[in-house]
């Protein structure tokens, strides 16, 4: 496995050759899954709920060095990284959304967790966690799940936001993602639902049916240390009542939650780029559903076709009842 770097849109793509899994039995269900390397298990104390395990076909090793060379007139580097498994519960047969809110809490801890270790590695420059549920959103194994990826680069998508999220700042002095709640909040009609101060709401430009963000009202870049007077199980309640909700409207979804890069890293992209990020960027959860198998917003990937407003997905979603 290598990553080459796409000389025009300044993307890394992980190339090389996967081997698919072998067996139909479940490596997460007792005695599989007591046989493997465990990263982190929670709670510290009696049965686990939710455990940490390597990847058992990683897209990254923690082992060695980038590497980084030339190829000609192109990069390439070693598929140097992490990548981790969240096992979010024991249960073989019940989903995330399934899930009490107190048991969404400890998923959403253990990944608060491995993203503040994972940052602790000079080499990692961004930690993504996402979780895809359903065969189209090509689900590697049918028992709940989400990865985390450490990677020595940071992904295009966030880069993008990133850029955004300065140049708003330098221009206006606010954060755009605070912008956008507060004119959400004002507005009304994309609110999906609110927990205290976290939000569900479809976004103005939703790229796909019924997509839907996650904030926190308050200004916050970093996902994995909330600010004093945060209630994470807030946004646990939050986050179950809305995937209930779009599991009655879509089979499959992915979703990825948005926090700032490392800043550890002293070179490379970020060198001295990032002087106002704990100002200008906020972090937030992005969930995109898989309403349609042909969908052109996945194959036309940032010239986006979305047959759903925004205001009549929300509104749609408001009237479900998320129990």
């Amino acid at each position: 496995m290598e990553i080459r770097r796409d000389p025009i849109t300044q993307s890394w793509v992980v190339a090389g050759h996967r081997e698919p899994a072998e067996t139909d039995a479940c490596p997460f269900e007792r005695p599989a899954i007591d046989k493997q390397q465990t990263i982190l298990t929670s709670p510290g104390e009696g049965p686990w709920q939710v455990r940490v395990l390597p990847h058992p076909d990683p897209l990254y090793r923690i082992e060695g060095e980038p590497g980084r060379q030339p190829d000609g007139m192109y990069d390439r580097m070693g598929s140097m990284g992490a990548h981790e498994i969240v096992v979010e519960t024991p249960d073989h047969n019940k989903r995330l959304s399934q899930l009490s809110d107190e048991e969404i809490d400890r998923v959403l801890t253990v990944w608060v967790s491995r993203i503040a270790d994972l940052k602790k590695d000079l080499r990692l420059k961004y930690v993504s966690v996402f979780k895809n549920q359903g065969e189209l959103a090509g689900e590697e194994w049918a028992h709940a799940h989400s990865e985390i990826t450490g990677t020595i680069f940071v992904p295009r998508r966030i880069k993008y936001e990133l850029r955004a999220a300065r140049e708003w700042f330098k221009e206006k002095e606010r954060c755009v993602f605070c912008d956008i709640v507060r004119q959400e909040e004002k507005k009304g009609k994309r609110i999906v639902d609110v927990q205290g101060d976290y939000y569900a709401l479809c976004p103005y430009a939703s790229r796909v049916p019924f997509e839907i963000w996650l904030l926190h009202r308050r200004h916050n870049h970093l996902f994995e240390q909330p600010k004093a007077g945060s209630d994470r199980r807030q946004l646990a309640a939050l986050l179950g009542r809305v995937l209930r909700r779009l599991e009655k409207v879509a089979p499959a979804y992915h979703m990825v939650v948005h926090t700032a890069p490392s800043t550890r890293s002293k070179k490379g992209e970020l060198a001295g780029y990032w002087k106002t990020l704990a100002d200008d960027f906020h972090w937030h959860i992005e969930i995109l559903p898989i309403v349609e198998t042909k969908s052109k917003s996945y194959s036309i990937k940032e010239t986006y076709f979305n047959a759903v407003l925004p205001e009549q997905a929300a509104e749609q979603l408001r009237g479900i009842d998320p129990n």
